[in-house]
């Protein structure tokens, strides 16, 4: 059981970042985006072509760092691979998006966000083809922490869990303590009289597109580290980022925090009395105690 809520604990904290930026975009824009879990794959392969780029140019970055199955390539490649994708996501809105929602077709954009899912899974089963791939073929050697109960974990997943929280602090400092965390929130709660107060619509959105596209590449990332990578994981995890937003509240940040964790933890929880592959419905299951209970999610506020 132990094992199970620390393997829960490190797939929640994936989900988290995934979720953040598909509930800024669902709060702010008003649209279910499916398309948001596709950038998990995106991120990963950006990260994984720039990886072989710097190893290749410079022999020394194929190296792993310490106990770690990371390079120092991997490395380099993770802020490169967190632009890229970012801006990859505000393109992608401008170009289908925002020329569908200055139409007024919200149900539209739900469609298109189909539509965006599947040109990006399958440009990138055709790049790289369809079988699952590794950063690094180096073997990582778990730890033991403790054998009554029993209780092993990777260095990568004690990377993972660790990168993942100074992400989120960071994240927490910039929302709370600076200019754009007040205007993404007066956007959100209310976009007109926002843009008569003076906020500037055009950037807000933009930047909660390249934040949440670079968030869901960070996930990915992490995700090929402690598993692997393929061209289906977005829709593989599609579900468990919309249920930890569900849970967590559209449009709240911590909501989608405590959302991931409760999904991950839940996911994890229930391969000890569920065969494994019954485990991908329990978030589908957690949606649907939800929508039942409390319709707004846990943080969630009712809106007009």
């Amino acid at each position: 059981m132990i094992q199970s809520l620390a393997d829960g604990i490190l797939s929640g904290s994936i989900i988290s970042l995934g979720a953040i930026g598909l509930t800024m975009v669902m709060h702010t824009l008003r649209f279910a985006n499916f398309s948001h879990a596709e950038l998990l794959s995106l991120g990963a392969y950006i990260a994984l072509v720039f990886d072989g780029v710097f190893s290749a140019l410079l022999p020394v970055l194929s190296t792993s760092l310490g106990g770690l199955s990371l390079t120092w390539g991997l490395l380099l490649a993770f802020p490169v691979a967190l632009l890229i994708t970012g801006f990859s996501a505000m393109i992608i809105d401008r170009w289908v998006f925002k020329r569908i929602r200055e139409k007024g077709e919200e149900l539209s954009m739900v469609f298109a966000s189909f539509g965006v899912a599947l040109i990006i899974r399958n440009a990138l089963g055709l790049m790289f083809g369809l079988e699952t791939q590794l950063y690094s073929d180096d073997i990582a050697f778990a730890m033991l922490l403790s054998q009554d109960p029993l209780l092993i974990v990777k260095p990568d997943q004690v990377f993972v869990l660790g990168l993942t929280a100074v992400i989120m602090v960071l994240l927490h400092l910039m929302l709370s303590k600076t200019t754009f965390g007040y205007s993404l929130r007066a956007v959100a709660e209310n976009p007109t009289l926002a843009a008569v107060s003076g906020v500037d619509l055009k950037r807000v959105i933009a930047t909660i597109w390249i934040l949440g596209g670079g968030l869901a590449a960070a996930a990915g990332i992490f995700y090929g580290l402690t598993n692997n990578i393929s061209p289906i994981m977005g829709r593989d995890l599609v579900l468990p980022i919309f249920a930890a937003t569900i849970v967590g509240g559209i449009g709240s940040i911590y909501g989608a925090v405590l959302g991931g964790f409760i999904v991950g933890l839940a996911a994890n929880m229930a391969l000890l009395i569920l065969p494994s592959g019954y485990s991908p419905a329990v978030p589908f299951l957690i949606i649907l105690a939800v929508l039942l209970v409390r319709p707004n999610g846990l943080f969630g506020e009712a809106r007009s």
